[in-house]
């Protein structure tokens, strides 16, 4: 094999690795799934978010509609408020429903959009009055444990 065929050799396996590599560390960082579709915003507020992240996917029926742009907290009514960015594509009722689930046992979280009934579609800078905050392990276990030492 000539010198030439070899040094391209390397050089195309060393391109493929690092793409594979790109590859990894957009999916780690769940990057990899960027859509540049026109969004709107909408704000739900939650008791307790678990390990909800931002960039976390937004979900109805299983379908990614859209993705969590941020997370703040609320210093007057003390609940953490997320901000979602919906895709235009896909319009929700305005007395839909947002819920933290959990993907698997101990999976990644996401938000369950659950559709309402309502005329009226959920348009930039709406509410999302209905929520159901994540349910964590720790307090499941712990109520559990309380029942049973009073009995």
């Amino acid at each position: 094999m000539s010198r030439e065929r070899s040094d391209f050799l390397v050089g195309l396996f060393l391109l493929i690795g690092l793409g594979a590599l790109a590859f990894l560390a957009l999916r780690a960082g769940n990057l990899s799934s960027f859509s540049f579709a026109p969004t709107y915003t909408v704000q739900a507020s939650f008791d307790n978010l678990g390990g909800l992240k931002v960039r976390a996917p937004v979900k109805s029926s299983g379908v990614v509609v859209g993705r969590v742009s941020n997370i703040s907290f609320d210093n007057t009514e003390f609940r953490a408020v997320v901000s979602l960015d919906l895709e235009d594509s896909f319009k929700f009722p305005d007395d839909s429903s947002a819920s933290i689930l959990t993907s698997g046992l101990l999976g990644e979280q996401y938000i369950g959009l659950t559709p309402g009934g309502s005329d009226d579609d959920l348009h930039e800078d709406s509410k999302i009055l209905y929520t159901q905050s994540a349910v964590v392990l720790e307090e499941l276990i712990s109520k559990f444990l309380y029942n049973s030492a009073s009995e």
